[in-house]
């Protein structure tokens, strides 16, 4: 396979659709590299456009413009693709297309090398949102929030590759660690004994408020791809925890990938239920009951990971966020119906916006004044230097 041709046919396509680009790139030998050529192009999206656009009149649309983008990636933002790769390489990919289309890329590419200093130049006079590639909506928020020195140092956090992290089941010497760039989970000897899963230290925050202890009903409501639900089955699976857990999300392709997940970690008691927490409240209390444990991991902006996600800040509208707001508030107030006297429900987001965390929580306890905050976790990653996160613990009392 010719890693730059997929990798610009996967930009291809995300330009045109909007298609989460993680579920595009395949397996193989090539993985890495196409994934970080990929995340790193549509990461600094914003300012490759805004160089590119200093040498053509007109800024090419599909491959062409894909293969444009691609190369000036390469050539800028990825300093172990050495000068003549980044070229040759992206022309001979971009060749397949049409012969048109690679007299093109080879010129401005070229001329980009050539001009590099005096661009990079100009391009540091522009705007934080054209210098950090992030849509100035966004920037204006965290200007306002933040203040323009953090504002600007977590634009830069976003643009850093994410490291990934292994996180072991309870008793390892360390919780989490991370993985040297460029190798493969499967690799390790204990990926095939489910020892580990891969996943932010971040995470830990919405699975210790869930105080898990022995005998508890517990929902993992938005489960899937499963890797809190894991976390959630390895804290139970203990004689002095036991429990039962069920793990519910709605879309079949996910739920595979939890499946998959559960079987690989040996969870198969952890019982999987397809459906809408929204919708499905009902029939999951008819089937389930009420429990004493529910995580909702909402749907969020997701505005604390974009270094992970870096397609999101380009889905980022204010309209978009309330739009998620109301079905976060939707979702609460479902789980409300399933929680037992005296049960706990975690709400957490990797959203960064007050609308969805702290502001969502004062709305929602506004209207349950019986509902006691116990405990909220928020990390911010130009604090805590890991995804941003929010987390809080939320209790019925037992009348």
């Amino acid at each position: 396979m010719n890693s730059r041709r997929e990798a610009i046919f996967i930009l291809t396509r995300w330009l045109d659709s909007g298609e989460f680009p993680d579920r595009m790139i395949p397996d193989g030998d090539n993985h890495a590299f196409i994934t970080d050529l990929v995340y790193t192009t549509i990461r600094r999206r914003r300012t490759l456009e805004w160089v590119l656009g200093e040498l053509v009149a007109k800024m090419p649309q599909g491959e062409t413009g894909a293969a444009l983008l691609a190369g000036a990636a390469q050539i800028l933002f990825m300093p172990s693709v050495v000068e003549y790769a980044a070229v040759n390489e992206t022309v001979a990919a971009a060749k397949l297309a049409s012969k048109q289309t690679a007299g093109l890329v080879n010129a401005v590419l070229r001329n980009l090398i050539r001009q590099r200093d005096q661009l990079l130049g100009r391009l540091a006079k522009q705007p934080l949102g054209i210098r950090t590639s992030h849509p100035d909506s966004l920037i204006t928020r965290w200007l306002n929030r933040f203040g323009e020195d953090e504002a600007a140092a977590l634009c830069d956090w976003n643009n850093q590759p994410a490291e990934t992290f292994l996180a072991w089941a309870p008793g390892a010497e360390e919780p989490f660690t991370p993985l040297p760039r460029a190798t493969r989970v499967e690799s390790f000897p204990e990926y095939k004994d489910g020892k580990f899963i891969v996943q932010d230290p971040s995470t830990a925050a919405a699975v210790s408020l869930m105080d898990l202890r022995p005998g508890l009903n517990v929902l993992d409501a938005c489960a899937a791809p499963g890797g809190k639900t894991i976390q959630l089955a390895w804290r139970m699976n203990t004689p002095e925890t036991g429990g039962r857990l069920v793990a519910l999300d709605l879309y079949e392709d996910r739920l595979v990938t939890l499946r998959e997940n559960l079987a690989r970690t040996r969870h198969s008691d952890v019982i999987v239920a397809q459906g809408n927490l929204i919708d499905d409240a009902d029939a999951l209390r008819t089937t389930h009951g009420l429990f004493d444990r529910i995580l909702l991991d909402a749907p969020c902006s997701n505005t604390g990971v974009l270094r992970r996600r870096p397609d999101a800040r380009w889905r980022w509208t204010t309209k978009r966020m309330k739009k998620l707001c109301e079905t976060q508030a939707k979702l609460l107030e479902s789980a409300l119906t399933l929680l037992a006297p005296g049960g706990r429900i975690v709400y957490s987001t990797c959203s960064l916006e007050a609308e969805e965390n702290r502001k969502q929580i004062t709305l929602f306890r506004k209207a349950h004044p019986d509902i006691i905050c116990t405990g909220v976790e928020e990390r911010i990653p130009t604090r805590s230097q890991t995804d941003g996160v929010f987390a809080c613990a939320l209790e019925r009392g037992q009348g």
